[in-house]
C-alpha cells in the first residue's frame, strides 16, 4: 500500500509540474495541436495518478485482493509510461513514430480498469 501511494502522489505531483511547463513553457514553442497532445498526456497521468491512490487505499481495506490491485497498479503505471511518456516525447522531440506506442499505454489502461473490476467481481468479501 505504502509503496503505490508513493508513486500516486509523485506522479500527481509530476501532473502538476509537467502541466505548469505546458501552460509556461511550451505554449510559445510548440503549435497549439502539439501543446494540446502534451495536455491530453497530463490529463491521463492525473486520473490515473488518481486511481493508483484508490487502489492503495483498496489494498489496505480488502487485503484479499492484495495481489490482484498491484497488477492493477502496476497495468496503470505501464499506461502512464507508455501512453503519456510517449506523448510527452513525440511533443518535445517532434518525433511522430512515437505515436504508435501510444495505444499499448492506453491497452494498459484499459486492462487494469477490467483486471479491477473482475477482481472485485471475484472477491467473495
Amino acid at each position: 500500500m505504502k509503496y503505490w501511494l508513493v508513486v500516486a502522489a509523485t506522479s500527481g505531483a509530476m501532473c502538476v509540474m509537467l502541466g505548469a511547463f505546458a501552460s509556461h513553457g511550451l505554449k510559445s514553442i510548440v503549435s497549439a495541436q502539439r501543446l494540446d497532445v502534451f495536455h491530453t498526456a497530463v490529463d491521463y497521468q492525473f486520473y490515473h495518478s488518481l486511481a493508483l491512490m484508490l487502489v492503495a487505499v483498496l489494498q489496505h481495506h480488502y487485503t484479499s485482493l492484495e495481489r490482484p490491485l498491484s497488477i492493477v497498479a502496476g497495468l496503470f503505471c505501464a499506461g502512464i509510461l507508455l501512453f503519456s511518456g510517449s506523448l510527452y516525447t513525440l511533443v518535445l522531440t517532434d518525433t511522430p513514430w512515437l505515436g504508435v506506442i501510444t495505444p499499448f499505454g492506453g491497452m494498459a489502461f484499459i486492462l487494469g480498469w477490467l483486471y479491477l473490476a473482475l477482481s472485485v467481481l471475484r472477491n467473495e468479501k
